[in-house]
């Protein structure tokens, strides 16, 4: 379980997602609450109580646009990080982080930003379950090619267990991976598939991009009024189930953050400080 304050955590979040969220009202980018965050805003009126972490899902071409213009329209101390703009980010999908803040979610990943909240792009998919199918599991490859392209190979020790991740670094860099991964995700464009999905979640929960998604309807969580999809009864079920029952507590999964500090800025921060480290990478914004 963490040893970090949840709600203190919690309000944090939720001012990176106002100042996205205003910021994505003023330049017209569509955005959808996701998994947790959703499921909060529907049980709970907002976090679930021992959720870390908040998600939302943005169409391609909007995502694109944030890449594009983060740096113009996002107001400090808020940034946005994806490998796009940053060579030494390792993960496909994208953060709004609050550069004020520092943390460290997994140490053998070897990166250092602030808290954040994840932002997921949005892709077209193929119409035919089974093709839809066969993409996901093309993507799932790319996706577990990149972490072993990234993560500390002796994380498991020096022995066989760090053999597969040091030859595939030798064969793959991880630019190539996420070349490849990209390639994949926008081979089916959002704009004119009938169907699209966040490719990052274990199954692909594919939704219509008419029907089901559209320009998203207003739902609220805490204090804020924020964007869901059409439906949000129907995206709940269709990722948990029987969503209004709470798991047992064996069951609450929670981030666990390796280092969390709320009130000094990852730029300032020194990794030596941290017992077992022996490199960071920062973020290169």
């Amino acid at each position: 379980m963490q040893s970090y304050d949840i709600r203190t955590l919690q309000l944090r979040l939720l001012r990176i997602l106002k100042a996205f969220d205003i910021m994505c009202r003023n330049h017209g980018l569509r955005y959808y609450l996701e998994y947790g965050t959703l499921l909060g805003a529907v049980r709970h009126g907002g976090f679930i109580p021992w959720d870390d972490d908040l998600d939302i899902m943005m169409p391609r071409p909007d995502y694109e646009l944030l890449i594009k213009h983060s740096k113009e329209w996002m107001p400090e101390p808020y940034e946005f990080v994806c490998f796009e703009n940053d060579p030494n980010y390792p993960l496909q999908f994208g953060k709004v982080q609050d550069a004020s803040t520092t943390l460290v979610e997994r140490p053998h990943l070897y990166y250092l930003g602030g808290a954040y909240i994840d932002v997921f792009p949005m892709d077209g998919v193929p119409e035919s379950e089974k093709e839809r199918k066969a993409h996901a599991k093309r993507y799932k490859r790319l996706k577990s090619l990149l972490y072993i392209t990234w993560r500390d190979p002796y994380k498991h020790g020096h022995g066989p267990s760090s053999w597969w991740p040091l030859i595939m670094r030798k064969i793959y860099k991880p630019e190539r991976v996420q070349d490849m991964i990209r390639e994949l995700s926008m081979k089916y464009p959002f704009e004119t598939s009938k169907y699209v999905a966040n490719l990052f979640g274990q199954k692909l929960r594919p939704l219509d991009r008419e029907k089901e998604l559209g320009y998203g309807t207003p739902i609220r969580f805490e204090d804020g009024v924020f964007m869901s999809v059409i439906n949000p009864d129907a995206r709940l079920t269709q990722i948990y189930g029987d969503y209004m029952t709470p798991p047992p507590p064996k069951e609450i999964q929670q981030h666990g953050f390796f280092h969390l500090d709320l009130d000094h800025p990852y730029r300032d921060f020194d990794p030596s400080t941290l017992p077992g480290i022996k490199t960071f990478t920062r973020s290169h914004l």
